[in-house]
């Protein structure tokens, strides 16, 4: 399975790149948020996910990891292939989609060509603690570095696979017991501590 491609564009379309890697091309499927990341570049490289059917094997291309990432768990959604999920990526990226999934917000999410209404409730329904993209990869309002350092404390512990909730409970928590200056690796031990009470 190919997971990773770095090579030379030689054709970039608005769902497909041409990138020349050892000799031979990879056709790969792409959508426009990595579109808009690839133009202009010549030397590229890209976070892949190899899909094998019967039928066909094709490649799906992403410019960062947290898209390949949402690109995954859409794909693990019955009735959501390959080609919606990336159709839905190319309508809102992973920061926002995740965002979008963890206030229920079905309604945006219908807003994207081919996501219907009942489709976009199951999307948030079953990644509401399974999509969390890092906040550094946010195009946000400049945060100060305490916030990004709890930002980072509370998505290591939804990562971990504890519940958004329970993560943001045990951060209050450990910010008291250890203090509000604490740095990264303090404030994640004392967190954890809470949530194994």
């Amino acid at each position: 399975m190919i997971g990773y491609l770095e090579g030379t564009l030689k054709q970039l379309e608005a769902t497909r790149a041409l990138v020349m890697a050892g000799g031979v091309g990879y056709d790969v499927h792409i959508s426009l948020q990595t579109y808009y990341r690839l133009e202009g570049k010549r030397d590229v490289s890209l976070q892949v996910y190899t899909h094998v059917r019967e039928d066909a094997l094709a490649l799906y291309g992403f410019a960062t990891t947290q898209e390949k990432l949402a690109f995954e768990r859409l794909i693990s959604i019955s009735g959501i292939g390959p080609t919606l999920a990336q159709k839905i990526l190319s309508g809102i990226d992973a920061p926002d989609l995740a965002d979008a999934i963890a206030r229920g917000d079905a309604r945006k999410l219908s807003t994207i060509p081919g996501v219907g209404k009942k489709t976009a409730e199951r999307i948030c329904l079953e990644l509401r603690d399974k999509l969390v993209i890092p906040i550094d990869t946010r195009v946000a309002a400049p945060a100060t570095g305490r916030i990004a350092v709890e930002d980072d404390v509370q998505s290591a512990l939804i990562n971990l696979g504890y519940k958004a909730k329970d993560a943001e409970g045990a951060l209050r928590a450990a910010r008291e017991s250890v203090g509000a200056e604490a740095d990264l690796s303090t404030l994640l031990k004392a967190a954890l501590r809470q949530l194994t009470r």
